[in-house]
């Protein structure tokens, strides 16, 4: 620790006192400092990832680093733009909503159109 007070910050290089300190991978941090490199949103133990000296949010960290290609990002959790063109889905805008042109599941469910 260096003489006149604590640790430097990893960020902002300004001195970190022990009450407002955070450490990660040998490196302390203000409290106010300890964010996500990409969205800036407050990190702590458990939602965390270091590359290289810089800090990230597991979301971020695994949108730069993780696996790409097909199959990577798609699912529940991710929002899909495609709106079924290359399936030959017609969509019709009415009113403030968007209609799939979809005959076949409509018939499927025994629904009228």
């Amino acid at each position: 620790m260096p003489l006149g007070g604590g640790n430097k910050c990893g960020c902002c290089q300004k001195t970190v006192y022990f009450a407002e300190e955070v450490q990660c991978d040998g490196q302390s941090f203000h409290r106010s400092c300890f964010l996500c490199m990409v969205c800036r949103k407050n990190l702590d133990s458990t939602t965390v990832a270091v590359h290289e000296n810089e800090i990230y949010c597991k979301a971020c960290y695994g949108k730069k680093y993780g696996p790409k290609g097909y199959g990577y990002g798609a699912g529940a959790g991710t929002l899909s733009m495609d709106k079924g063109e290359s399936l030959g889905i017609k969509h019709v805008e009415h009113g403030t909503g968007v209609v799939s042109d979809v005959q076949s599941v409509a018939r499927g469910w025994n629904l009228q159109l």
